[in-house]
This record gives structure tokens, sequence and C-alpha cells, in this order.
């Protein structure tokens, strides 16, 4: 499967530590404007730490080219589980989350370590709706790959409630880790009431993981909705990943 990556970094001396990345699903529907945040809000000297931004799209160049990321971002599902989609038509293939994320850790992490020195503890994932929701299923199952994980509008209705299941497992594991890990959450206070009400109750159920390092917060965002919730989520992003405590 071919993938189009777009990548925008610092000139300069890079810090010592290396530079902090973020990963950005839907690479052409995002990028150019999390690029653009990147310059503008990692001016010195009162900005944050200058970061390469590398977007992970397709070769179609749509901004939300579906019928890849359907099967990139999900995990299998049952198709009576699946909701009738807004167009009428039947869904694509999906259930290849676990192939995409091998693909992100074994390929397209490596290319980026190989141009730039990085930082490994600042390592951000970033997924928009069936993007967030894949960023979850990343920390639930591989949570060595990032430091942080934002998922924003997360279906995490996919499969009914499928990713709960891996939750409990996740809830179980953890604590053995030793593992310090960043999640945010991020939602249109406007959205679906069940999108809004699953990322709110999705929240309670991590806080036991708080003595073990996993550090988990909720954004919602007055008066926005699915899509135009993007650009607060794509700016309150590099404040996530690049804050240093």
């Amino acid at each position: 499967m071919e993938y189009r990556i777009l990548v925008s970094h610092p000139t300069g001396e890079p810090p010592p530590e290396g530079y902090p990345v973020i990963y950005a699903l839907d690479g052409h529907a995002v990028f150019h404007t999390l690029a653009e945040s990147a310059r503008v809000q990692t001016r010195g000297p009162h900005g944050f730490d200058p970061v390469v931004i590398v977007g992970i799209g397709y070769p179609s160049g749509e901004a939300f080219d579906m019928s890849r990321r359907c099967n990139d971002f999900t995990m299998p599902a049952r198709q009576s589980t699946l909701p009738k989609r807004p167009d009428g038509r039947e869904w694509p293939e999906y259930g290849g989350a676990d192939s995409f994320l091998a693909v992100l850790a074994d390929d397209i992490m490596p290319l980026i370590s190989g141009l730039f020195p990085v930082d490994r503890r600042r390592q951000a994932l970033f997924g928009h709706s069936l993007g967030g929701l894949f960023v979850l299923h990343a920390l639930f199952t591989r949570p060595s790959l990032f430091s942080h994980y934002a998922a924003g509008s997360p279906s995490i209705w996919w499969g009914d409630y499928t990713l709960l299941t891996e939750l409990e497992a996740f809830l179980t594991a953890y604590p053995n880790m030793q593992l310090p890990r960043q999640l945010m959450i991020t939602v249109g206070a406007d959205e679906l009431e069940h999108m809004v009400r699953d990322s709110e109750q999705l929240l309670p159920r991590l806080e036991p993981l708080a003595e073990h390092g996993l550090q988990a917060r909720l954004v919602k965002f007055a008066e926005e909705s699915h899509l135009t919730v993007l650009p607060a989520t794509l700016s309150r992003l590099l404040r996530f990943t690049l804050e240093r405590g």
C-alpha cells in the first residue's frame, strides 16, 4: 500500500535531545494548518521548541480518503454493528488498523528518525474521527510507540464499542509497564450527543492509571462541531506535545 508523507521541519541546529515529532493522520486535511501553526507557535524567544510535523496521507491527495482511511483506522467488526452511512453506500473495506500500525512503527517512524534527530520522549500521534479511534487503539495496544496520544472526536462507537474491550486489557496491563504517557481527547460541544458522551465517559475509566504515569485529559471546545473543531484541536495539539511540565 502506498502513502504520501508530508514533512515540515525546522531549520538550524537541532536541540541536543533531538526534535519532537507530531505524526498526523489524514495528512492532506490537516498538515498545512498544523505546520503553519507550528511555524507561528515555535517562534522565539517565548515560543515552543521547534518540531517536525509529519502528515500521513494517500496518493489520491483527498483531504479524507474514505476508502483508505476506513481500512487503516478501524479494527475488525461485524457488518451488523455498523450504522448506515449518510450517503447510503456500503462501507468500504475496514478492519486493517493493526496492519497500518505496523506500517507506522516499522516503516514511517524509522524513515523520519533516519532523516532527523528525534526526541523519543516527545513523539505524538494525532487523528480525528476514525483517526481518533485509531489513536486510542494505538494507545491501548502499542503504548510504547508514542509518548503523546491525541484523539480528536474519536469514533468510540465503532464495531459496537469494541474499543472498550481493548481498554479493559489496557487497564490490566498498563500498571506493569512503567511507561509515563499522555493522552488528550478533544471534542466539539456541538457534535453528535453520543460522540460527546462517549468521550466524556472514557476519561473516568482511565483515572486509576494516573498513579502509574498516564496523564489523561478531555478538552471540549464550545460552539464547535465535528469539522469546525479541527483548527482549534490542531492548535491545542502543539501545546499538548511541546509544553514542558
